[in-house]
């Protein structure tokens, strides 16, 4: 199982270990690890950045001492940053907000530990806690729960999933091997991010457009090689190599925009709106552009735009040959 960790999560860990370890003084590091969720192997990594850091000046007094050679943990000259770190308000609002929505995650099971911790927020935020209730997070798409438990047992006993997914890029549904490497939530959305076997690549699919899924007894086993995918500003990110299509819609047919993944959309004030997007399969942008009948132009490429005036004169004139006209 492949994992990824921003620098700003590993900064996070990076403070709330020091103060832990710091009334922990001569802990086991295997012991060590396994309170902090992490590898043996992960928590030297962390001692050993701790090592070299500390206040500016950069002195040999300045730094914060780390020691875990006879296999137990120490750390000294960290006061400055001894004290647990405390939640401001708007802090505070948002974790209780992320918590209830947490909450609600379809296929989660940690449901008594959440409760836990979201009663002893609120209890610490007081009457500022009311806030809180003025917020909700809403899905637009609720994910099936048995599904959401397949997906969930994939990622913990990181083995192989099967899927039925529906393309909206492709309007096709297909069958693929996957390897889980995470599932995110993006504009109300949730994904499940993943070694695809059949594109050869990591893809991210939309969880309710997924049809079936079965846990496969292979494990998992993404390239190790793999880097975070940025989803920031959308979830969706074309393969490079796809066609880089312009399209012209007119309000008729403003739903392409809306459903289908783009690169860029440009809406014009007479209510027309123009699209650009990566295409993997032609034949599917042919049939999008048939089918609505003059609402859907392609604009660019110049091969495009030939092709798909190519295929609607030869099906005019095949249909012309079979009704005699």
């Amino acid at each position: 199982m492949v994992t990824f960790e921003s620098a700003t999560s590993r900064v996070s860990r990076l403070l709330t270990m020091v103060p832990w370890l710091l009334n922990r003084q001569g802990i086991d590091l295997a012991s060590a690890a396994t309170q902090l969720g992490v590898s043996e192997d992960q928590v030297v990594e962390d001692l050993e950045l701790l090592f070299v850091c500390g206040l500016p000046g950069h002195y040999p007094d300045d730094l914060i001492e780390a020691s875990w050679e006879d296999g137990r943990v120490f750390v000294g000259n960290a006061d400055t940053i001894a004290r647990p770190l405390r939640l401001g308000r708007d802090e505070a609002l948002a974790l209780i907000v992320a918590l209830r929505a947490l909450a609600a995650t379809p296929g989660l099971t940690e449901h008594e530990a959440i409760d836990r911790a979201l009663a002893k927020l609120e209890a610490a935020a007081g009457d500022a806690a009311a806030s809180a209730d003025q917020v909700r997070v809403d899905l637009d798409a609720p994910v099936d729960p048995d599904l959401a438990a397949r997906i969930r047992t994939g990622l913990t006993e990181q083995r192989r999933l099967h899927l039925r997914y529906t393309s909206a890029s492709r309007d096709e549904t297909t069958e693929r091997d996957v390897d889980p490497l995470r599932v995110l939530s993006v504009d109300g959305y949730w994904y499940l991010e993943a070694w695809c076997h059949r594109a050869r690549g990591v893809r991210t699919f939309r969880l309710d457009r997924v049809e079936a899924v079965e846990v496969l007894d292979q494990p998992a086993a993404p390239p190790e090689d793999l880097g975070p995918r940025d989803v920031v500003p959308g979830i969706y990110q074309g393969d490079p190599q796809d066609l880089l299509v312009t399209l012209e819609l007119t309000p008729a047919a403003a739903w392409v925009a809306e459903n289908i993944p783009s690169e860029q959309v440009e809406e014009r004030a007479d209510g027309s709106t123009v699209m650009v997007l990566r295409v993997a399969d032609p034949a599917w942008l042919h049939r999008l552009v048939w089918r609505e009948g003059g609402a859907v132009r392609v604009v660019d490429p110049p091969a495009a735009v030939a092709a798909v005036r190519d295929g609607a004169a030869a099906a005019l004139a095949g249909h012309r040959r079979h009704s005699g006209r």
